[in-house]
């Protein structure tokens, strides 16, 4: 059985950086992720420059029932 949930990731650096640190941070708590779905990509603009970048994402994972 695997369930989802949906997350956005945030990171001052890249669209990638957002991506790989909501991942770190939701393994802390969920194990046997399994797949992201990239949902959206969008970004702060101030000036003319981009200050934030924001990806919504969907996390698999599986659910273990054998565990305790």
């Amino acid at each position: 059985m695997e369930k989802h949930i949906m997350v956005t990731g945030t990171s001052t650096v890249s669209w990638k950086d957002a991506i790989v640190q909501a991942i770190a941070e939701a393994s802390k708590t969920i194990d046997y992720i399994s797949s992201v779905k990239i949902l959206e990509q969008r970004a702060h603009v101030s000036g003319k420059k981009i200050t934030e970048y924001f990806v919504d994402m969907d996390i698999s994972f599986v659910i273990d029932r054998d565990r305790d």
